[in-house]
């Protein structure tokens, strides 16, 4: 387990709820699944900056990964080792709030996700 609760910004809180109008998804765990993968998808290092905690959307890890939740500490540690980084508890944890709020970020900042089809497409490589 990365982290024992995930606690997202209240910008971040603001962006996903755009997008489960757009794409329909009723759960932000749902949402923050597919911000993590697309963030992790782009092999670059989310830019490190602090992140405030200040929303009231929060969940625990295993509500954030379900029955999937050991898939989402293995893609992390590859992540680490890919990107040359350590992987303790910390390094860990750091990162992945990262990614999940720059995939928040990038999912919302797209004009691209207008409904769950344009959200689907982006796992279809060309």
């Amino acid at each position: 387990m990365i982290v024992k609760q995930i606690k997202l910004s209240s910008i971040s809180k603001d962006r996903l709820g755009r997008l489960k109008g757009k794409t329909g998804i009723k759960n932000w765990n749902i949402l923050c699944r597919w911000a993590l993968c697309y963030s992790l998808s782009e092999n670059t290092i989310p830019t490190d900056m602090p992140i405030v905690s200040d929303s009231n959307v929060e969940m625990s890890w295993f509500t954030f990964g379900g029955e999937y939740s050991d898939i989402y500490d293995a893609l992390m540690i590859a992540w680490c080792k890919k990107m040359s980084l350590p992987t303790d508890e910390e390094t860990l944890a750091k990162y992945f709030k990262l990614h999940v709020e720059r995939g928040i970020a990038h999912l919302s900042g797209t004009n691209f996700i207008k409904n769950l089809d344009d959200l689907m497409n982006l796992t279809i490589e060309d």
